[in-house]
């Protein structure tokens, strides 16, 4: 019964998934992280090799922890940028921070459970703290990991922001997604232009358009400019592809709606953004999670080469 109490708590708080897991060490998990790591499909991310152990386990970041509420918040928008010519911002940075919206509904879920049964406690996270979101998601009966890495739910697609609730009381749990139901379709593996999709469901981050255009702390490397369509602050091309998001729903969260001013976007005004502007455009959005000399940089280097072309 708490289980469906809590379960009904976050769909009313606007959660499109919500599932239970037992909180345990993910030893599989485990190994496949430190053997991408090994192999160097991290790039120069370093913070996925370091603290393995406690990615892999819950109980290091949370002592008490019995059970893993794993929540998916829906993100697909149609509304976005109106230029066709200007530089793509990756649907889920269009509105505000995520990890902030989702975070937030976690701690009034949390404030929920505390309320019907009081000796509850748990820490919430959203991709700001070592935790294996997908590998949760999947324990947790929320979808499969498609090939392109991401978790993919039958019903609403892959554009989701998945959250993490920890719990130190025991609940039932939701059965875990062990049959993958991408089949024999390799759209995102095909059109990925970089090539940064590998056959085992992992990214090499040395190719990947998200990866370079945010966490990597080199150059772009020139080869994969030409390839980038436009996008200077992460990629959806993996996703936009994908057949299981072909009927994806409007999100219904305002936070995530494109201001007006990032919608209408001339090149011109992309190209003479300054630090001032960057700073006004993206306060509250995870885009400023890269610094703006280098939000700057990729703009130039995306316009200059359409100039060339």
């Amino acid at each position: 019964m708490k289980e469906q109490l809590i379960k009904a708590k976050a769909y009313d708080l606007g959660f499109d998934l919500c599932g239970i897991a037992a909180a345990k060490k993910l030893h599989n998990a485990e190994t496949a992280l430190i053997k991408w790591c090994n192999e160097g499909m991290h790039d120069n991310v370093n913070y996925f090799i370091r603290d393995t152990e406690k990615r892999s386990n819950p109980q290091i970041l949370f002592p008490a922890a019995k059970s893993v509420i794993v929540t998916g918040l829906n993100y697909f928008t149609r509304n976005r940028q109106k230029n066709a010519d200007a530089p793509l911002i990756s649907m889920y940075a269009l509105g505000k921070d995520y990890h902030n919206v989702v975070i937030g509904k976690l701690n009034e879920l949390l404030a929920y459970i505390k309320s019907i049964i009081p000796n509850a406690e748990g820490k919430a996270y959203c991709d700001n703290a070592p935790v294996m979101e997908k590998s949760w998601a999947v324990e947790a009966g929320i979808g499969w990991q498609g090939k392109h890495s991401i978790i993919i739910n039958e019903n609403i697609g892959s554009f989701f922001f998945i959250g993490i609730l920890l719990l130190n009381i025991e609940l039932d749990y939701d059965k875990p997604v062990l049959d993958e139901k991408c089949g024999n379709c390799n759209a995102c593996i095909d059109n990925c232009p970089t090539g940064a999709i590998n056959s085992d469901r992992t990214i090499d981050a040395r190719k990947c358009i998200a990866n370079l255009t945010i966490e990597s702390k080199g150059e772009l490397p020139e080869h994969i400019i030409p390839l980038m369509d436009r996008r200077v602050y992460g990629c959806d091309i993996c996703q936009e592809v994908c057949p299981w998001n072909k009927k994806a729903n409007e999100h219904k969260i305002p936070e995530f709606v494109i201001s007006d001013e990032l919608a209408n976007m001339s090149n011109e005004a992309w190209l003479n953004l300054d630090k001032k502007q960057f700073e006004k455009l993206f306060s509250e959005s995870s885009v400023r999670r890269v610094k703006f000399d280098r939000f700057k940089k990729n703009i130039e280097n995306l316009l200059t080469l359409s100039e060339k072309i």
